[in-house]
Order: C-alpha cells, then structure tokens, then sequence
C-alpha cells in the first residue's frame, strides 16, 4: 500500500520526502478538500521531488461543468505530474459524473496516455448532495480513468470509516479491482486506521492531518517524524501479514 501525503507547498513537500512518502499529492486546503493548488508550485514540487517518487495534483471539489474541469485538467497535466485528482462535488448522479470524468480523462489522456485520473468521490456525498460514492468504480470505470477514490467532504473530525463500514469499503475495492482500477482511501485516516485499510486491499492511502503537527490538516505542518511514523507503521503491517 502506497503512502500519500498531501502538502501545501514546497517546504512541506520536503518533509513529505524526507519522511518517505511514495506520493506528494500538492493540494490547497483552503479551497476544499481537493483545493487546487497553483500551477507554479506543483511545478515547483515536482522540480525538487527526486524521480522515483510520484508527485500528484489536485483540480478541485468539482462543480458540474465539464469544459471547465477538462481545462483545468489539461493544465494540470503540463506540470510534470503523475497522478490527476478529480472531485465529484456538483454532479448529482452517475451520468453526470461519467460526463465529467469522459471529457477529463480525454483531455489528460491526449496530452499524456501515462497519466493517472483519479475519479474521487465523497463517503460523506449525502451531507453536499453528491453522487454516491459506491458509484466510483463504475463512473471510473465507464470514463477510463485509472483509479478510484473517496474522500470525506466536510473536514470537521470525522473519518472516512464514520459514512463507509467495512463491509462497503470492501465492496467498493473489490468492484474497483475486478474492472482493473487501482483504489485510493482518504479522509482524515489515522495511524490506527491502516492495518484495516491495508487488509481490504487498498492500493494508496492518503493522508494530511496524520502527517501534521497536532493532527491538524488547516493549522498543522506535515514533518518529516509524523511521515516517518506512518511509513514505518505501514512497513510494520505489511511485516506482519507477509509472515503470518
């Protein structure tokens, strides 16, 4: 299971490395949870990432306007990125988001076929009125993207595992699996959140406020020691399993 850690900008995305994050994800939290960041700092990350590890993006918490999205899509690809998180935040339905996902996986796809688009919806889509995240892994599928995700809408303490058991996160990695997509899993995760996360089968997890001082993902600073911990929290898991 890969490690995501999502800084803010480039003096946490050093952290994130020094720590041994598999995957910087730049994002700006105070635009949502998938707040883009601006293009000069991705950029920037990606200079000072060393190659082996994946730098990602973020293009918003989505309103349903697809030409929109695709744009910005577009622009995100010309930075040297890896992965493309997309947030299903304005689409009401299934048809609605393939849409959107169609028109950005074209856009990201006909500049760089090696790009990742990853379709993120929200486990708490009931409180913003978005579509079902169980949906995910179809909407992913139908649009080509390579990965589905969730995340949690509303940062206000509770996790991902507070609007999805188990049993459906299990579900949802299964179908997501079986139609040949990877699978990510955010959401205010935790430390004691990833044996459980590493069990189901999940590819990526992907964390802020688990790497920041005071656990805090608008207030705290990702460090190196917090990174650390969960690296070697993960590295323990797979430890474990491996010889069980």
């Amino acid at each position: 299971m890969k490690l995501l850690v999502s800084p803010t900008d480039e003096k946490e995305a050093l952290e994130a490395i020094a720590g041994g994050a598999d995957i910087v994800d730049v994002k700006n939290p105070k635009e949502g949870t998938l707040g883009a960041s601006f293009p000069w700092i991705i950029k920037r990350v990606r200079e000072i990432t060393p190659k082996n590890i994946e730098v990602s993006c973020t293009i918003g918490d989505l309103p349903n306007l697809p030409g929109t999205a695709a744009l910005s899509a577009l622009g995100a690809a010309t930075l040297g990125v890896s992965y493309i998180k997309a947030g299903l935040y304005g689409v009401k339905n299934k048809d609605e988001a393939v849409v959107l996902m169609k028109n950005i996986t074209r856009a990201v796809k006909a500049f760089d076929a090696s790009i990742k688009v990853v379709a993120t919806g929200y486990a708490d889509a009931e409180r913003i009125s978005a579509v079902d995240p169980l949906l995910v892994p179809v909407i992913a599928h139908i649009a080509e993207c390579d990965v589905a995700m969730v995340d949690t809408a509303v940062k206000d303490g509770k996790t991902l595992l507070d609007f999805l058991h188990q049993h459906q996160l299990q579900t949802f990695i299964d179908e997501a699996h079986t139609l040949n997509l990877k699978v990510a899993l955010a959401g205010s995760v935790k430390k004691e959140h990833l044996p459980l996360l590493y069990k189901l089968g999940t590819d990526i997890v992907g964390v802020r406020g688990a790497a920041c001082t005071n656990g805090d993902r608008k207030s705290g600073q990702i460090t190196r020691q917090r990174v650390r911990e969960l690296v070697q929290t993960l590295h323990a898991i797979e430890s474990n399993l491996s010889g069980a």
